[in-house]
């Protein structure tokens, strides 16, 4: 049992985690002059750090998650999800999402096309939910960061809330509330030839470059943001406004993170950096999953696609979702931890 926790902790550390890209890129500021425990030197390293080290997950992630999803074009998928009914349908949904490398705005269109096939509206509100926020690219990254533990809990706790969600929206029966345009839409089916492997491969890559040229901006603004936090702003002050002393932390993170835009890449570095300086887990967690499930371009999208009421039922689900996961894992922070 000791030698498989070893090995765990070598592969969380030094595999997903890459402490030895981060000793590395110390040891070369040292040697051109550059204190790595310095103000400067400390946020180049931060930042050199934590960039190499997502865009090297990044881009193994998107390209296998890519690969694997090869093999479900829409047709199929919508095929699958249907031979599901009630929970089943919505769980099996929510499970399709975290194969699906999307932020909240590539989800849309998606979502908008199952509804369009005839699908009910809770199924794909399910998938709308859980493919931004507990995709396989987040489960492998904040285990890099937080732990095996704590990014199995979240993924399972995101997968409640799109289930939860869609099984809510299905029992209100807010199908009413989609766009005429969406539900009469004509549904193409289109023929999938069997791809070679080399077919995939290319779409594998042709994600991998799409998605890496979307998210590098978010990634860069993220590291960056992360570097001022991790150098230049007080501990005391994280811990007084987000640490788990103060009870309303959880709800000004998520609500500061609705309106914001970016991917689970884009936030992995601040939120690494607020568990540094002392922010609650679940607070952090709490505002990752409003930035990537609930960002304000995404929600102006689906505004085009069902009605007021349905919008704003929508976001009030996820929002009470994402504030009860971290008030939970703030109160189970220390066994988590």
């Amino acid at each position: 049992m000791e030698t498989l926790r070893t090995i765990w902790l070598f592969f969380q550390n030094q595999i997903l985690g890459m402490k030895w890209l981060n000793t590395l890129i110390g040891n070369g500021l040292e040697a051109i002059g550059l204190n790595p425990n310095g103000l400067a030197g400390g946020s180049l390293q931060f930042f050199l750090y934590d960039t190499i080290k997502i865009f090297i997950l990044l881009s193994v992630l998107i390209f296998g998650i890519s690969y694997i999803q090869s093999y479900f074009p829409p047709e199929r998928t919508r095929q699958i999800l249907g031979r599901f009914h009630g929970i089943g349908a919505n769980t099996a949904a929510a499970l399709l999402g975290t194969v699906t490398p999307f932020c909240s705005c590539s989800s849309i269109p998606i979502f908008m096309g199952f509804t369009s096939a005839g699908l009910p509206i809770g199924v794909t509100f399910s998938f709308l939910i859980s493919s931004p926020m507990v995709d396989l690219g987040s489960l492998v990254l904040l285990m890099s960061v937080f732990g095996a533990k704590i990014a199995v809990v979240y993924v399972i706790l995101g997968l409640v809330i799109a289930v939860a969600g869609g099984t809510l929206l299905e029992k209100l029966k807010m199908d009413r509330y989609v766009e005429d345009f969406i539900k009469n839409a004509p549904y193409m089916q289109t023929e999938n030839g069997t791809l070679t492997r080399q077919d995939r491969i290319e779409f594998a890559k042709e994600q991998l470059l799409g998605t890496i040229k979307k998210v590098a901006p978010y990634i860069f603004i993220g590291v960056a943001i992360g570097a001022v936090i991790h150098n230049m702003i007080p501990q005391a002050w994280v811990e007084t406004i987000l640490g788990s002393g103060n009870p309303f932390a959880v709800i000004l993170a998520t609500v500061v993170g609705i309106p914001m835009y970016a991917d689970i890449f884009g936030t992995i570095p601040v939120a690494e950096s607020l568990l540094f300086k002392g922010a609650g887990l679940g607070t952090i967690l709490s505002f990752m999953m409003a930035v990537t499930t609930l960002s304000l371009p995404s929600l102006i999208m689906l505004k085009k696609a069902v009605k007021p009421k349905l919008l704003a039922v929508f976001i009030a689900i996820c929002t009470v979702g994402i504030i009860l996961v971290g008030y939970f894992f703030n109160f189970f922070q220390y066994f988590l931890m």
